[in-house]
């Protein structure tokens, strides 16, 4: 086997090449998600290429593991179309390929590492991006717990899995994939369905579109002639009320202004322009036929073999050293909110299995995650996401919620949950889920703990533990009780955001999982509200305390403001059963979507969502973490957006409304919970919670003793009362 750099080519030794073959696996036969027949005769194993483009020394040094460093380069590497273990991929077959017959990919990473790799424990840590962002590149001056990852001795790994990021910033980590073209070369076309929102007034706005997915790279419209059939715009206020249309006269696919460049604009295959302008508290909903498709699904093949190369082998295909070669025994996957989704997806469509046949990763946390991605259909939208009253249609909602590989959908009348593949090759990893509060109520978290109809509880599967963080937020709160709550009456109902902080869960339920994968530890059994014991109920089953007459100052000073009486209105984002159309195939949330917006089927999943403690407003079940043993007021997982005729949770957000301190202001305002004196008593009697709360939630292996310890001294420098 020749293996290329800058052009030039050689052969590697017997021992390499060896290595190298078991990247590779023979196949015959198109992509694109059909059943693909036995090779007839073995192909060329897939070429890697490896290039560092720079290498910096990290600040500080970690306990016996001392010194790391930072790598950042990209990995180039090939898919084989006619690989069985590919063959789920959406419109490979259609994908160019090279001399070799493969189809090629280029994916940037960053890799933290022990400088002295010998010092290394193993473990390799990925954590998929989300939508290009690291979101979890360790601060250690603003979380210095998270120096415990470095002292443990992983490699901390972050590479690209979403191929329609944009390059717009060096933080922006990209995969390059190939555009599915039809055989003659021509380009592919399709429906194709976005939503287009503003906050203020704008005379035209950019594509894709959405609260979600603005940010990347839009599929350019097959023609800017909006009056052929397929292009049509609506406006709307929320979710369920009727689309209006708006005539093909007053829109253009163009940029434009108010003042030297008016409607109709300049035509741009990017933007769109309307009459008058876009409205904020407008939903505006975009339907048109677009063209040449990414073969989103090699992200998740490049993601496989990217991991896969730097477990096992010892160079590239040219013979660039593999820099942690030899050193990783295990990996574990990890991915938040939306990426968290990807590696759901991954799991499902069965990329835990190397080329080799082997485990990518033995184990995976997915954080905050409820639902999948949509990466494998024609014209994917990874970035999108789903809400009340924005993307409720998106893709991501037809894949399953159920875990086990036995899973039975008695609304769909499928079955099979998202390890069925894995279970069948035995690739199944060590699974983590974790939930906050915001799953529930926006992103449809329940289907993953009950039976569809909402009826019964699953049992999930051996290798599965589900988390739910107690009275929490999608992200975490401010951990404090006077830093970060923003009261806006304009925009919300309640003071935004919450004081429940589940980064400190996670990061104790990171360090279970990798014990649970490398000494096979079991972890803390599921923690999660039931149908059974009464704490996973209905949104109208919900018993709140009254919560009236508190006040929380304005952001950045001044007089307090009223905070509206407690009104609970059981708004929540529903689950509906759609149809795309004949060739696309929902049990995978893959293939080609013909009915775009979907169809509506009659039917809807059931949304359960956690019961709370009638006392203080806080949930029952879950993970209840020091602010909830322990707490000084009630964090709710839900906010509703205030403007007048708006339908609609605050994206992704709770609130946080303190208990009154002393019982006469509790008494005085007619609220019901508990004073935050009648709790504790003293600032003594405050610090004593907390301290028991806190040893109590590491004995459980549910916090580090540094979190604890950080807790506990938060407490004692925390004024609460005299």
């Amino acid at each position: 086997m020749q293996m290329r750099i800058n052009g030039r080519c050689r052969v590697l030794c017997a021992a390499a090449l060896a290595a190298l073959m078991t990247l590779a696996c023979g196949g015959g036969g198109g992509g694109g998600g059909g059943v693909v027949a036995p090779p007839a005769s073995a192909p060329a194993a897939a070429q890697m290429k490896l290039t560092i483009s720079a290498t910096t020394d990290m600040p500080g040094s970690f306990g016996s593991v001392g010194a790391y460093e930072q790598l950042t380069g990209t990995i180039s590497g090939e898919v084989d179309p006619k690989d069985p273990k590919n063959a789920v991929i959406q419109d490979l077959d259609l994908a160019p390929v090279n001399a070799r017959g493969m189809v090629e990919y280029s994916a940037d990473f960053v890799m933290l590492k022990p400088k002295d790799m010998s010092k290394a424990s193993g473990v390799l840590r990925y954590d998929a991006p989300n939508r290009g962002n690291i979101l979890t590149m360790p601060n250690l001056a603003a979380n210095p717990s998270d120096a415990v990852f470095f002292e443990r001795g992983y490699v901390w790994m972050f590479s690209a899995w979403q191929g329609d990021v944009p390059k717009s910033s060096p933080q922006r980590l990209t995969v390059t994939v190939p555009v599915a073209k039809n055989k003659d070369g021509s380009s592919i076309t399709g429906p194709y369905a976005t939503e287009l929102l503003t906050s203020a007034a704008a005379p035209s706005l950019s594509l894709p579109g959405g609260v979600f997915n603005g940010t990347m790279i839009p599929y350019a419209p097959a023609s800017l002639d909006n009056t052929q059939p397929g292009y049509l715009l609506t406006r709307r206020v929320n979710e369920t009320d009727p689309r209006i249309a708006i005539p093909a006269a007053d829109w253009k696919f163009a940029s434009c202004n108010a003042t030297d460049n008016p409607f109709p604009g300049t035509a741009d295959p990017a933007r769109i322009c309307l009459k008058g302008g876009f409205q904020p508290n407008t939903l505006y909903e975009l339907q048109y036929v677009a063209k040449d498709p990414k073969v989103m699904g090699v992200g998740l093949a490049a993601l496989r073999d990217t991991i896969a190369f730097f477990r096992s082998q010892q160079a590239d295909s040219a013979g660039t050293p593999n820099p942690i070669a030899g050193k990783i025994r295990h990996a574990i996957g990890q991915g938040t909110s939306q990426s968290g989704n990807a590696m759901k997806t991954f799991l499902h469509l069965g990329f835990n299995q190397r080329l080799d046949g082997g485990q990518v990763f033995e184990g995976i946390y997915a954080h905050v995650a409820a639902r999948q991605t949509n990466i494998n259909t024609r014209f994917a939208v990874p970035g999108g996401g789903g809400g009340l009253r924005t993307d409720h249609r998106a893709f991501g909602q037809t894949a399953p919620r159920g875990l086990a590989a036995d899973y039975a959908d008695a609304i769909s009348g499928r079955t099979g949950g998202v390890m069925k593949r894995c279970t069948e090759t035995a690739t199944c990893p060590k699974f983590f889920l974790g939930l906050s509060g915001t799953e529930f109520w926006q992103l449809q978290g329940s289907p993953v703990l009950t039976d569809a109809l909402g009826a019964s509880d699953l049992v999930q599967p051996a290798n599965a533990r589900i988390y739910y963080y107690a009275s929490t937020q999608h992200g975490s709160g401010t951990g404090s009780l006077a830093t970060g709550i923003n009261f806006s009456p304009t925009s919300a109902v309640y003071p935004i955001g919450s004081m429940t902080d589940h980064a400190d869960t996670f990061r104790a339920l990171f360090v279970d999982l990798e014990d649970w994968v490398v000494k096979n530890l079991a972890p803390p059994a599921s923690q999660v509200p039931k149908l059974a014991d009464g704490t996973l109920v209905r949104p109208d089953q919900l018993v709140f305390p009254t919560i009236a007459g508190a006040t929380w100052p304005l952001a950045g000073g001044g007089a307090p403001t009223a905070i509206p009486a407690f009104n609970y209105l059981a708004r929540y984002n529903g689950f509906p059963l759609l149809d795309y159309g004949p060739q696309y195939r929902p049990q995978d949330e893959s293939g080609i979507p013909t009915v775009v917006p979907p169809s509506y089927m009659g039917k809807d999943y059931a949304i359960l969502v956690p019961q709370v403690d009638p006392g203080t407003g806080l949930t029952k079940a879950g993970i209840r973490n020091v602010d909830v043993q322990a707490p000084l007021g009630t964090s709710l997982e839900f906010n509703y957006v205030a403007t007048p005729g708006i339908v609609d949770l605050v994206n992704l957000s709770g609130s946080f409304i303190p208990f009154h301190k002393t019982e006469a202001a509790r008494i005085a305002a007619g609220d019901t919970r508990p004073s935050i004196e009648s709790l504790y008593g003293n600032q003594a009697g405050f610090v004593t919670a907390v301290t028991g709360a806190a040893n109590s939630l590491v004995a459980q292996r549910f916090l580090l003793q540094r979190d604890a310890d950080r807790r506990i001294a938060r407490a004692q420098s925390t004024v609460v009362l005299p």
